[in-house]
């Protein structure tokens, strides 16, 4: 058995090769696909089947030009409402590859559509058998319930299909059975998802908070409370998977845009240097995304589908990277871009400060501390007087803030955070500091913390 696990860090994406003989199978791939096609190449193998376990919200996939690139048929379970030629596949289906069996298990609750797929060396009896899991059961958790409002569920309707999916199809299952989902730590699909990404069901039985005895109003109850809120751009991509996507090669490409073309930009400027490069000097009007960071899932979350985007960039690779990485989330709008160097006009710039600087502004009054990160972060444990306006609803809050005030911006380790202060600087906040480090560096440097349960709350 040749097997391969991609992961795909922007996205606490995996994706998967599994091939034998002379054939390949494809697991829930990546918009950009060409690794796939490489690695049947270097096995000498065919990929015969593409199979998606659901219709995926916070990526778009690469199925479709998968499939025409090499043949392969496209798979989903019986229940997606797919507008292209696929293979549908029910509870107890089997298909081959090469030696390998694939057995498909429907389990709905994540998706109504969703399949569980047990992959069997059947030349080799010993080796325990592979289960991809797409947004079923995660590694430390599983798939959220409330994210098909708009195909007519409710999170408690589908959290009752997930809890029969796991209790009936999936934890009856031999402990060894290894356990891939298609989602790592980071990932919005879930809410306490591992840095591991992958494990036996075994050690999920143990150690996964979803998996333990309970009754299913327990079980509904649980996995529904406290998920993060839910990016504006996952149904759209939901629905472009169903349709299927064009090739990332027939994407209109960015062109290179002047400084007054830039100034005069009507849409949304992308700084996509690291937070210190952005503080330094930037593009008025500007938001930071670094590339560095989950820059794909935040692109998706703050910029709505259909916009039209600029890109600054230090170099045409950084360029290219950031256009492949926005249309993995389906901004396929990047009209043009900038490099630094082009720009002709005065530049703004943000105050980068140390967590020492940040401790002793904010004891002041008239100044406020603003904690971007989730409610759950902050409520695990937080720097004194902070308030938390979460980076994915700040803009809609923002009117509870005085933009007249020294405002300081913290995060986990300062990514957010920077991004937090171009939103606020863009909305006329004009005394901004963002807290490089971020609270990591806070604990790390032995400050006080305060654990809460306050989610957001007005400015001081």
């Amino acid at each position: 058995m040749k097997f391969k696990q991609f992961y795909l860090g922007c996205l606490a994406h995996a994706s998967y090769y599994i091939g034998s003989e002379t054939e390949a199978a494809i697991i829930d791939p990546q918009r950009d696909i060409q690794q796939y096609i490489d690695e049947a190449e270097a096995n000498g193998q065919k990929i015969k089947y593409v199979i998606e376990t659901h219709s995926h919200a916070d990526f778009v996939s690469g199925h479709i030009e998968l499939a025409e690139k090499t043949g392969a048929e496209i798979v989903f379970g019986q229940r997606a409402n797919t507008e292209f030629p696929t293979l549908k596949v029910k509870d107890g289906d089997e298909l081959n590859v090469g030696k390998i069996k694939l057995k498909f298990l429907e389990t709905p609750g994540h998706t109504p559509e969703g399949i569980t797929i047990l992959a069997e060396n059947t030349e080799n009896a010993d080796e325990p058998v592979k289960m991809f899991t797409g947004d079923t059961l995660f590694i430390g958790d599983v798939g959220r319930p409330d994210l098909v409002g708009s195909k007519g569920f409710t999170a408690e309707q589908m959290g009752a299909m997930l809890y029969d999916s796991l209790t009936e199809k999936i934890l009856p299952l031999a402990d060894e059975t290894e356990v891939y989902p298609a989602h790592g730590a980071g990932s919005l699909c879930g809410k306490s998802l591992s840095k591991e990404t992958w494990s036996t069901l075994g050690e999920q039985k143990k150690t996964n908070y979803a998996l333990k005895p309970m009754t299913k109003e327990e079980f509904i109850k649980v996995v529904a409370e406290d998920q993060p809120e839910v990016p504006a751009y996952f149904p759209v991509s939901a629905s472009q998977n169903l349709k299927g996507s064009v090739s990332l090669k027939d994407l209109p490409q960015p062109v290179a845009l002047s400084t007054e073309e830039i100034e005069k930009f009507d849409g949304v400027l992308v700084d996509i240097r690291q937070n210190s490069e952005f503080g330094a000097g930037h593009i008025p009007n500007a938001i930071n995304i670094g590339l560095g960071g989950q820059f794909a899932s935040w692109a998706g979350t703050l910029i709505p589908i259909g916009t039209s985007v600029a890109i600054a960039a230090d170099t045409q690779e950084q360029v290219d990277e950031a256009f492949m990485r926005l249309a993995r989330v389906g901004i396929e709008t990047v009209k043009g871009f900038i490099l630094m160097k082009d720009f002709a006009d005065d530049k703004n710039t943000i105050t980068q400060v140390s967590v020492e600087e940040a401790k002793n502004a904010t004891a002041k009054e008239g100044v406020q501390f603003v904690d971007v990160r989730r409610v759950q972060e902050y409520a695990a444990g937080h720097a004194p007087n902070t308030v938390n306006f979460p980076l994915d609803i700040l803009s809609r809050e923002i009117d509870k803030l005085n933009p007249d005030k020294p405002t300081y911006v913290i995060c986990q380790s300062g990514y957010r955070s920077s991004l937090g202060t171009s939103v606020l600087e863009n909305a006329g906040f004009t005394k901004i500091f963002n807290v490089t480090g971020g609270t990591k560096a806070w604990i790390d440097g032995g400050l006080e913390t305060e654990v809460s349960a306050t989610a957001c709350a007005n400015s001081k």
